[in-house]
């Protein structure tokens, strides 16, 4: 877990940074009902934070806004939600972990599981009461905050370690992209369900009868424009750590006749390469195991980038990659990176 952490605090720091974090207020299920409960904390808006109980968490909101003096940030984590029918009603358990970070610099982590209840939307009255926090009961936890989420909560069995992993996986999307994925705010929820795919591999050093390793790849929508739309990407290994995967691309330096852009191009210079967390317009090939990225530089199309990366050694390596830096009308692109083609 320790170098999945690394490398979202590496995205961190080569990604725009947003000054707060965004507001959000979203009570379509349970595990975002509790995330946008710590958001409102986080940004100390206790009386929003106070409205998603049923019952009043303290006597007064100014004593529940005191509980959190010296409370500078708060991250929060969910694991699958366990659900119940009762009476009209569904109930959810979700295991939570939080990291509360104090202003003079320490950070206490807690767990434990919520409690939430939502009547049946469609025979309640005009006093409509949505997805709401019936009870929380959080404790002091001695784990990092990626590992003190319980592994469930209420009397419902034990999720899947697939169900677990896909937990996670979200998380660490939210976590690591929260303000520079716009498509979070946007999007309908489906549309924020990863795309999934199962990798047989080996590393370098495993030996030539070595069994073949599993891993899998996990692809979700970042932002989204008039032709083009991203993609951010996640890699789980076979022994469950999951990382942001970072891809190879060519610093370019492109030459226009008279330094126009819209005129003959003279050049194309590769001048180094960079990691890039978002690919445009990316499909996985699973039989060729190859992503490939097609950015539009403008909607006709004429002038544009193209990469390919294949997935080999349990990880992604760049092949090969394409530029149409004319903005003449034409699709003409020119191969300015090429480890796929044979002398």
């Amino acid at each position: 877990m320790r170098v999945a952490l690394l490398a979202v605090a590496a995205i961190a720091a080569a990604l725009p940074a947003a000054a707060e974090e965004p507001y959000r207020d979203d009570r379509s299920g349970p595990a975002a009902l509790v995330e946008s409960l710590y958001n409102a904390i986080d940004r100390k808006e206790y009386a929003r934070a106070w409205s998603y109980f049923a019952e009043p968490p303290a006597g007064t909101l100014k004593d529940y806004a005191k509980g959190f003096e010296g409370t500078e940030r708060v991250q929060v984590r969910t694991g699958p939600a366990s659900e119940e029918g009762a009476a009209g009603s569904v109930y959810y358990n979700l295991p939570v972990a939080i990291a509360a970070h104090q202003a003079n610099g320490d950070v206490a982590v807690f767990a434990g599981c919520y409690e939430l209840r939502l009547a049946n939307p469609q025979i309640q009255s005009e006093d409509f009461r949505p997805l709401h926090i019936v009870k929380g009961k959080l404790a002091p936890s001695s784990e990092a905050l990626e590992d003190a989420v319980p592994a469930s909560c209420g009397d419902g069995p034990a999720p899947e370690p697939a169900d677990l992993a896909l937990a996670r996986v979200k998380e660490m999307y939210r976590a690591a992209y929260a303000g520079i994925c716009t498509a979070m705010d946007g999007a309908e929820p489906a549309e924020l369900e990863p795309r999934q795919n199962e990798l047989s591999f080996n590393y370098r050093y495993d030996g030539e009868n070595d069994p073949k390793r599993t891993g899998h790849l996990y692809g979700f929508l970042c932002n989204r424009g008039a032709y083009n739309e991203s993609h951010v990407y996640f890699f789980a290994d076979d022994r469950g750590e999951l990382r942001p995967v970072g891809f190879a691309t060519p610093e370019l330096d492109i030459r226009y006749e008279n330094n126009d852009d819209q005129s003959k191009v003279e050049a194309v210079y590769v001048t180094g390469f960079q990691s890039a967390f978002e690919l445009t317009n990316s499909e996985f090939d699973a039989q060729t195991m190859t992503l490939t990225s097609f950015a539009k530089w403008r909607g006709v199309g004429d002038a544009s980038s193209a990469g390919t990366w294949i997935f080999r050694n349990g990880d992604f390596a760049l092949v090969k990659y394409d530029v149409d830096a004319s903005y003449d009308g034409a699709v003409d692109p020119e191969t300015v990176v090429d480890y796929q083609t044979g002398p």
